[in-house]
């Protein structure tokens, strides 16, 4: 299976580099990763510092934002299969593999995650904070509290020739639109391991009065193209404690050891000082 890894990413060099170092060292090794810069700042060095990796980059010259970005990097794809990361998140060794294993027998598969707060010390990230995300994939459930984790997750590539690409109108709400597309005709599959280390920021979610008024405007969009009812924009972290949520935890393996991804941007950081 030759798989296209497709990453957008913004301002975010030093996260990234530590992306390279996961795939660098993945057990199946990525047909191409494509690189979309949405007009952030130049990620060329990457490239040459990994050389083995099949690394493609599109500069974009103007920011459309990460669904417009994401839509020009699997278009681009040529492999069998995507895989969808997000530019400040880590994949365990086996991850590929064993994501291209669950595909063999759906047309989606994602896994579980952890939900870390990281802490940057001489430019490497060291978690602070960890919590398991992960939960039962119930079809019914999915259209009242999106579980799915696109950062990580493999597909068929074919499934945009079925489905189209990612919709820019639900802009916050991409990942939830998209896989409650796949699903109404296509097998989805959770894999029920954490390979997937999710960064997260806690002030990223004390949302301003203004911006939550946007988010629940792109809220209302997607609630009106499923027909999910009323939906009110949440804290996440608050949502993840509502007792309906709780009653679809699930077991997970856990299998990342807690060292911090070094990469060599950053060692080469550390031996110039």
């Amino acid at each position: 299976m030759k798989i296209s890894v497709v990453v957008t990413t913004y301002n975010r060099l030093w996260a990234l580099a530590e992306l390279m170092e996961c795939l660098m060292r993945q057990t199946l090794k990525p047909h191409e990763i494509i690189i979309v810069n949405d007009a952030g700042e130049r990620v060329d060095r990457l490239k040459e510092m990994y050389p083995e990796l099949p690394i493609q980059i599109q500069h974009l010259t103007e920011n459309g934002g990460h669904v417009q970005a994401r839509n020009l990097g699997v278009r681009q794809a040529t492999g069998d299969a995507i895989m969808l990361c997000d530019d400040d998140d880590l994949l365990m060794p086996s991850h590929l593999e064993r994501m291209a294993r669950a595909l063999s027998k759906a047309d989606l598969a994602y896994s579980d995650a952890e939900i870390v707060r990281f802490k940057w010390q001489r430019f490497i990230r060291f978690p602070q904070e960890r919590k398991l995300f992960a939960y039962q994939y119930d079809a019914h459930n999915m259209k009242r509290f999106s579980t799915y984790v696109p950062s990580g997750s493999l597909y068929k590539r074919e499934l945009h020739d079925q489905i189209g690409y990612f919709d820019l109108d639900v802009h916050n709400y991409w990942d939830w639109d998209f896989i409650l597309r796949v699903m109404k005709k296509h097998i989805v599959k959770r894999v029920p391991v954490a390979g997937v280390v999710y960064s997260f920021d806690n002030s990223g979610d004390n949302q301003s009065a203004q911006l939550s008024s946007v988010r629940q405007g792109f809220l209302n969009i997607l609630a009106d193209k499923h027909s999910l009812g009323e939906l009110e924009v949440q804290n996440f972290h608050s949502l993840l404690e509502e007792p309906e949520i709780k009653n679809l935890e699930s077991s997970s393996e856990i299998i990342w050891d807690g060292m911090p991804i070094v990469s060599r941007l950053a060692q080469e950081n550390s031996l110039a000082k």
